[in-house]
């Protein structure tokens, strides 16, 4: 029973991706296997740069951290809807509903950011190689991360809170498998015009800027590794990057497609679809991506697994 009064829900209906009783299992297993698959994947990173010294680097710090974001970005979304289908409850509390949508912005926004510090790292790394430890030092590693935790953490409060003078009247139906910013503003009676701003201003920021930043690293990388004269160390060079610029392809590639898949298409269950391409499918490919490109992540974790089985 959802309990309301004139002005406010206090219960929110996650309706998911069908009505159709017969096929919850089917999506149950198909979402507790990605889930799954991505734990152990960004597990796997983690522990393999944790256990090898000699990926203590600032490359791989930002990896580590990346894939523990990833952990956390897939926890915000799936643990719950796999609760609700085991349970066969849709329901979502308002508060749930606000704190999952805090933790969504906070993740996707930490992700987006640590991919363009990523970038900049390989930029300095192939077009200032000879400064890169002066520059990439351990001090702004560890700050560059703490900014990188401050700003999200803001911009997610403040969405929040954003959300927290808006009122829902009767709707409490959200036509989706999580909660979502966009999803809430449409179902309010209350003027957005505010929430509305503040939203297209952080995306322009934090999501236009980090994807500028990306841009310009990498037409820098090509530029550098372009006027390198040998074929070997061209490909060695660009080897270098190559896992991250899939990952960054994933994830901008899905981004959009969430974006313009959410005004082009009226079906909120088209929306719901395209928004598991961003919150689950890429952070469970990232890790594949980089341990199936990276010769060091490969190396480190057949050195571990020989270490554990002896």
């Amino acid at each position: 029973m959802i309990q309301e009064n004139a002005t406010q829900v206090e219960e929110f209906i996650l309706q998911g991706f069908t009505e159709a009783p017969e096929l919850l299992p089917l999506i149950f297993g198909i979402f507790l296997s990605m889930y799954l698959i991505t734990v152990l994947g960004n597990l796997l990173i983690i522990l393999a740069v944790i256990s090898d010294s000699r990926l203590h680097t600032p490359m791989y710090f930002f990896l580590s951290n990346l894939s523990f974001v990833d952990i956390c970005f897939s926890s915000t979304t799936i643990p719950k809807m796999l609760v609700n289908i085991q349970t066969q409850s849709k329901v979502i509390t308002y508060a749930g509903c606000i704190t999952q949508i805090y933790f969504l912005q906070l993740f996707l926004v930490l992700d987006d950011i640590i991919l363009t510090i990523m970038a900049y790292d390989r930029f300095v790394a192939i077009c200032h190689p000879l400064h890169y430890m002066v520059i990439m030092n351990p001090r702004v590693c560890g700050l560059l991360l703490l900014g990188s935790w401050m700003l999200c953490v803001f911009n997610s409060l403040l969405h929040s809170l954003m959300l927290l003078r808006l009122s829902f009247c009767n709707n409490s139906d959200i036509n989706h498998f999580c909660c979502e910013f966009n999803q809430l503003t449409q179902m309010s009676c209350s003027d957005t015009f505010l929430n509305d701003t503040v939203m297209y201003t952080a995306v322009v920021l934090l999501g236009g800027g980090p994807f500028a930043g990306i841009l310009f690293s990498y037409l820098k990388i090509v530029s550098s590794i372009l006027r390198i004269s040998s074929a070997q160390g061209k490909y060695k060079a660009f080897s270098t990057c190559a896992s991250h610029l899939s990952v960054v392809s994933l994830f901008y590639s899905t981004g959009l497609g969430v974006y313009l898949s959410s005004k082009a298409v009226h079906s909120s269950h088209s929306s719901a679809t395209a928004s598991v391409m961003y919150t689950v499918v890429t952070p469970m490919l990232n890790p594949y991506i980089y341990s199936l490109r990276n010769k060091d992540i490969k190396g480190s974790l057949k050195r571990f697994f020989e270490t554990a089985t002896n």
